[in-house]
């Protein structure tokens, strides 16, 4: 997996609790950080997160401390760390960690997209 699109999947998950300073348009501004895809994520209060055409579901958990994205119907946890206005994720598939800026507030959800069910609330087929 390349290291964006884990970070888009770590800033773009599933959160026990809503947390204003998360939300928002965050750009990869570090130009040695390689990926193939989107170089920014917007996360929404309704617990839905896109980039790309990729949208998912994010939850934070630890008392903010580490994300859950909804990724393929199971959890992705990352660590996260907010400080002023830059986002830094950390994990095993990431490498390093991934410190993203805000460029904005989150732009609404497309219309017609829904927000990515829940894994815990999903039956098993």
């Amino acid at each position: 997996m390349s290291k964006l699109f884990a970070l888009t999947l770590t800033a773009a998950a599933a959160f026990g609790f809503q947390d204003p300073a998360i939300v928002g348009l965050w750009q990869l501004t570090d130009a040695t950080v390689e990926t193939r895809g989107p170089r920014e994520i917007i996360i929404r209060a309704d617990s839905s997160a896109s980039w790309g055409d990729e949208h998912a579901r994010w939850r934070l958990i630890d008392d903010g401390k580490r994300i859950m994205i909804a990724v393929g119907g199971e959890w992705e946890v990352y660590g996260i760390r907010i400080r002023r206005n830059k986002l830094t994720l950390s994990g095993p598939e990431l490498g390093d960690p991934v410190t993203l800026t805000r460029k904005g507030p989150a732009t609404p959800r497309p219309s017609g997209v829904p927000i990515p069910p829940d894994p815990d609330q999903v039956p098993p087929r």
